[in-house]
């Protein structure tokens, strides 16, 4: 598969974080809310973060709005959520080199910049 990035366009956090990758990033650029995520992604993105529960974002409005945090939510829940909308992946997801990158922390970001200069 091709290293790519999966991001928000409208994402303030996501920008930034594209705007620092270093000009010489060899990435595909998907927007998630322009083009949603496939089955067949997602199903790639699981066997390698090995659960859906990894690449779900609990800070989503909608998590909020639905108040799915006081539901027993299992994989499969993670799974549909995740295909039904958006705003349920963590974002940015980075697969560089059949390894993935699940979000925006500090410690994530050095990684994928680590990832990104071996490549």
């Amino acid at each position: 598969m091709t290293d790519t990035i999966y991001y928000l366009a409208s994402c303030d956090t996501c920008r930034k974080i594209i705007k620092s990758l270093p000009k010489s990033a060899n990435l595909k650029y998907h927007d998630i809310k322009q083009d949603p995520i496939t089955v067949e992604e997602l199903e790639y993105m699981h066997s390698l973060s090995g659960s859906y529960e990894a690449l779900f974002s609990k800070k989503a409005q909608l998590y909020k709005s639905m108040d799915l945090k006081n539901k027993n939510l299992t994989e499969d829940d993670y799974r549909k959520y995740i295909l039904e909308h958006y705003t349920f992946i963590s974002r940015p997801v980075f697969i560089i080199q059949d390894k993935i990158y699940i979000g925006n922390t500090q410690q994530n970001m050095l990684q994928v910049m680590k990832a990104l200069e071996n490549v």
